[in-house]
């Protein structure tokens, strides 16, 4: 057995991981919108998040979205919305401020499914914080582009370091696995109809090219 698959992680790989982190990124200003969608995903800050800007009066209406995906049925049996919807409600989101969206597996339908959530609650948003993951923020905002692209986005996740991320993971190498694997959708969604072009910068794509030749790569497509 390797030292990648022992989960050994180089400075090299810590630095190279820094640069994707940051890039993943959208450097949004929070700021109020008409409402909120939070993204469903392993990650259970994004709904932690979600009921901390609520409080600060930044929206009145969330939209938790996301039914299970392999890496979260465990986690959330009932799915990743009403998980979310249940953390919000302890930390005081009244229930009649959540919609739930129990159906999306993937990013676009998470878009999708979640705007008409909101119609159908007689909600037609110009503008929404759109909560997930810090890593997910770019390919949020490109996935938002292309299915929504009316809509005003504003990024947003927990403000976390990424080593304090890793912590709050607790597997460094997952972790570093999941950075590279949503940028290899950043790169190749918008190929497919999926996303908006992002540009990519030399030193990020690199850092990228680095990490899946050294064995960062149990996230990649096809790999889940």
């Amino acid at each position: 057995m390797g030292l990648r698959e022992l989960g050994v992680v180089s400075d090299q790989d810590r630095e190279d991981a820094e640069l994707i982190w940051d890039y993943h990124q959208m450097g949004h200003q929070v700021r109020p919108c008409e409402v909120a969608i939070g993204l469903g995903s392993h990650d259970l800050g994004v709904a932690v998040y979600a009921a901390e800007l609520f409080r600060a009066g930044l929206f009145p209406t969330v939209v938790f979205t996301g039914a299970t995906s392999p890496t979260t049925r465990d986690r959330f049996p009932r799915g990743e919305a009403e998980h979310y919807r249940e953390q919000a409600i302890e930390l005081g989101v009244p229930p009649s401020a959540i919609l739930v969206e129990p159906q999306a597996t993937n990013t676009g339908a998470n878009i999708a499914l979640s705007r008409e959530a909101l119609a159908g609650a007689g909600v037609h948003p110009g503008s929404a914080l759109l909560i997930s993951k810090p890593y997910m923020q770019r390919r949020a905002y490109a996935t938002a582009g292309k299915v929504w692209p009316e809509l005003t986005v504003v990024c947003a996740s927990e403000p976390l370091a990424l080593p304090d991320y890793v912590k709050s993971i607790g597997d460094e190498k997952l972790v570093i696995d999941m950075l590279v694997g949503d940028l290899q959708r950043v790169i190749e969604y918008p190929k497919q109809g999926f996303a908006v072009e992002q540009d990519v910068p030399i030193g990020v794509e690199q850092a990228y090219t680095r990490l899946v030749g050294r064995g960062f790569i149990s996230r990649l497509l096809g790999s889940v």
